[in-house]
């Protein structure tokens, strides 16, 4: 699927470029402006917070809707995600647990929450997590998320079956941690955080989950993508790293109730986009070519290939590939991990100024990428059911 301006006043009500959404609806002011900056359009995508009086008024200027109209997943009875008690203090060290599963953007934090941990959600009720925050914070600029929040992410925990799972929603992220390489020797904050977080966990699986940008004309938005292969994209300011274009792959996770995961998709599917022609797919990676490709700048594909990401994955998204280089330095201690990518907006038509294109992009995360987002947490339970 290719989609347009014209695409999106059939799905979300209003023309992006010709009728643009007001300042009021963007969480970031510096995105509404008419020619926005990619590095605000790439904050506002992050910071959009669906239930935020922006997101209050998002919902009042176009046809999108909340996760109030979220429909309680039918789970089959032994496998019901089981909420956990409140955990520890912010300072402490993370809970032991068998699965480790961490997401990013503000609303990819209440869907996955809204799934996996019902009754808590990730921005009101998760508990803080500040441990070891002033020595990874000094690293971080000024205005970055985890610095602005004081602290490097927030968590609870759930049960599905006999697993006992940490959900953490990441504040960190190495797109807006710090622009500066690091010194010889020395490492990113999210690589620390990375480290830090899977070491106090010990999970036997850790899953990096939340939305991309589809690749290709074959994607639509509530596709899930379970990869066990990520790729460095880097031609900005990691290019000169030596992992500036590392692939990491391991075990493919097992798919024993996926086939139930897309039937579980039902239930909500009715809130993604009315021009998806099919029900959103499971895509299980097993080639570069439908990998997880990770970029070290705010790119997306479109129809004349203006970043260069055809044939390079399946998604794009900014983080996941620094778990792959953090399991690497860790050798034989790493545990398995896989990436859980939903598709939050397809392939877009070249039309108009690449600023154009950001903000059509951007428009439809903020319209679906929590519905979207919805899909992969329900992979992200098939998982560890299975496990």
């Amino acid at each position: 699927m290719t989609v347009d301006r014209a695409w999106v006043a059939r799905n979300l009500g209003f023309d992006p470029i010709a009728t643009p959404a007001p300042a009021n609806t963007f969480q970031v002011p510096a995105a509404a402006v008419k020619s926005p900056a990619h590095e605000d359009i790439e904050r506002e995508i992050i910071d959009f917070d669906s239930e935020s009086p922006a997101g209050m008024a998002f919902f009042a200027f176009s046809t999108a809707t909340g996760l109030s109209r979220f429909t309680d997943i039918p789970w089959p009875k032994a496998l019901v995600p089981k909420t956990g008690p409140a955990p520890g203090s912010p300072s402490s060290p993370l809970p032991r647990a068998d699965v480790l599963v961490v997401t990013w953007t503000v609303d990819e934090g209440h869907a996955l929450s809204r799934v996996l941990t019902p009754g808590k959600d990730s921005h009101n009720d998760y508990r803080s997590y500040t441990h070891n925050f002033a020595k990874i914070a000094s690293k971080m600029r000024k205005g970055s998320p985890a610095l602005e929040a004081k602290r490097l992410g927030a968590y609870w925990t759930t049960t599905i079956g006999k697993k006992k799972a940490v959900v953490f929603k990441s504040d960190s992220h190495l797109s807006q941690d710090t622009k500066k390489l690091p010194a010889a020797n020395d490492t990113l904050p999210n690589q620390d955080v990375w480290k830090q977080i899977i070491t106090e966990v010990q999970p036997k699986l850790v899953i990096t989950t939340g939305t991309a940008g589809g690749i290709g004309k074959d994607c639509e938005v509530g596709d899930v993508i379970v990869s066990p292969i990520i790729r460095f994209d880097c031609l900005k300011w990691l290019k000169s790293e030596p992992y500036h274009n590392a692939v990491y792959q391991d075990a493919a996770p097992s798919s024993k109730y996926f086939a139930t995961a897309k039937t579980l998709f039902k239930a909500n599917s009715g809130q993604l986009p009315k021009d998806n022609t099919r029900a959103p797919r499971i895509v299980q990676s097993k080639s570069p070519s439908q990998e997880v490709l990770t970029t070290d700048f705010f790119g997306f594909d479109t129809s004349d290939n203006h970043y260069g990401l055809k044939g390079l994955g399946a998604v794009s998204e900014m983080g996941d590939a620094v778990l792959g280089l953090v399991a690497k330095d860790m050798g034989s201690s790493a545990p398995p991990w896989v990436a859980v990518r939903n598709v939050s907006d397809p392939q877009i038509k070249a039309e108009g100024t690449i600023q154009q294109q950001a903000q059509t992009a951007a428009q439809i995360y903020k319209g679906f990428g929590r519905w979207s987002s919805v899909c992969s947490a329900i992979v992200c339970w098939a998982i560890i059911a299975a496990g």
